[in-house]
């Protein structure tokens, strides 16, 4: 378990004795001896010159073996409102995922040390978390009213990579890699955990598995400078994002609802078969759909469309149960019409019929699931230049 390193100074004492701060910023750093004090400082500044919510800064070293946390601590002891938190594994996301999750704070956000987006884009990324407007926020740096600063190659790449996210994952959010992102500390329960990578993906997972769970995503244009003593392996990072890619395209909904469509299929087809001596061909299809129905509800609304708890469970079967009534009008149309043309098929061509229906089916009951069993608002919250401060 990290540390957190943050002594008892009787300015300190006085601080723990407080209730949590609205704010934790945490600052992830790897081998950053050079400019960790410097940027510090002029964050803490920053927010000790008119910042309206109480906050704490975070600096998370993620294994640095330069003096990195010597530094860090000795900020901590130093300046109120500093901690250090120390890992012994390398990783951004790791780092992200320890000091969030440990923290007491109602907001959490993290900015990258070289502090590259202009922090008057603080305020506007943390106030609709805090006023219940938003689940998260993120800095972009690709709309046409931010203004950004860096190389054509970075800027082909992050475009690149962005049209990937939105054309593969359908993803609704512009900037997936932008270092400048805060969160809700309520909205990460359960979050945290589905999240598998612990390096630079985990920005870009966080955000398909929070518009999939159909959290309220705000965006705020920033000014950004690039650093030009960055350190990334824009190659392997490439290459690494676009792996974590394919696999969330995987865990997909469409992915994730054809599964349980495969499985549900079988364990209809082998309900028919065991049930048609005792009901005949109607009613071993109404009873075998009836139940499969239940645990394809039951199994879509946790899998592919992530609703945990029981909330409004019943609410969802009834409408599941509504869907099966369609698949069934639909898949006794397809026996009726095979009997109208053959009135005693063989048992393999009755079933293959359908089988074939129920596949059909499968379209029509993924988009009304998306848009009435299981909906809620799946939205973006585009960027708001009213609340933005230049």
């Amino acid at each position: 378990m990290p540390e957190l390193a943050f002594p008892l100074t009787p300015a300190r004492r006085k601080l723990g004795a407080a209730a949590a701060p609205d704010v934790d910023i945490v600052v992830p750093v790897y081998n950053e001896a050079a400019g960790l004090e410097q940027s510090v400082r002029r964050l803490r500044r920053f927010l000790n010159d008119g910042f309206p919510f109480t906050w704490r800064i975070v600096i998370a070293d993620n294994a640095s073996v330069d003096a990195t946390p010597e530094i860090a601590r000795d900020l901590a002891v130093r300046l109120p409102g500093v901690r250090h938190l120390r890992l012994e594994q390398k990783g951004r996301g790791r780092a992200l995922r320890a000091a969030w999750s440990v923290s007491p704070a109602r907001v959490v956000c993290y900015m990258d040390v070289d502090l590259s987006t202009d922090l008057r884009g603080l305020l506007p990324l943390v106030a609709p978390l805090m006023s219940g407007h938003s689940d998260l926020a993120i800095g972009t740096r690709l709309v046409r009213s931010s203004r950004v600063v860096r190389g054509p190659k970075r800027e082909f790449i992050s475009r690149g990579y962005n049209r990937i996210l939105r054309t593969v994952l359908r993803a609704r959010f512009s900037d997936a890699q932008c270092g400048f992102k805060a969160v809700r500390r309520d909205a990460l329960d359960g979050l945290l955990d589905d999240i598998q990578d612990d390096g630079w993906f985990f920005d870009t997972e966080l955000l398909v598995l929070a518009q999939r769970r159909g959290l309220r995503i705000h965006e705020v244009p920033v000014d950004w400078v690039d650093d030009p003593d960055s350190r990334v392996d824009i190659v392997h990072t490439a290459l690494t994002d676009l792996r974590g890619v394919a696999r969330l395209l995987a865990r997909g909904p469409i992915a994730t609802f054809m599964g349980i469509g495969i499985l549900s299929t079988v364990a209809y087809a082998l309900l028919y078969v065991a049930l048609h001596p005792l009901l005949g061909a109607a009613g071993a299809n109404a009873a075998a759909l009836a139940l499969t129905a239940v645990g394809n509800t039951a199994a879509n609304r946790r899998l592919t469309f992530g609703v945990r708890g029981r909330e409004d469970v019943i609410r969802h079967q009834v409408r599941g149960l509504v869907v099966f009534v369609l698949t069934l009008a639909l898949t006794n149309g397809a026996l009726a019409v095979l009997h109208g043309l053959d009135l005693d098929p063989a048992r393999g061509v009755e079933l293959a019929v359908l089988v074939a229906a129920s596949l059909v089916a499968t379209i029509t009951r993924y988009v009304a699931m998306r848009t009435w069993v299981f909906a809620h608002d799946r939205h973006t919250v585009r960027p708001s230049l009213d609340l933005v401060s230049r």
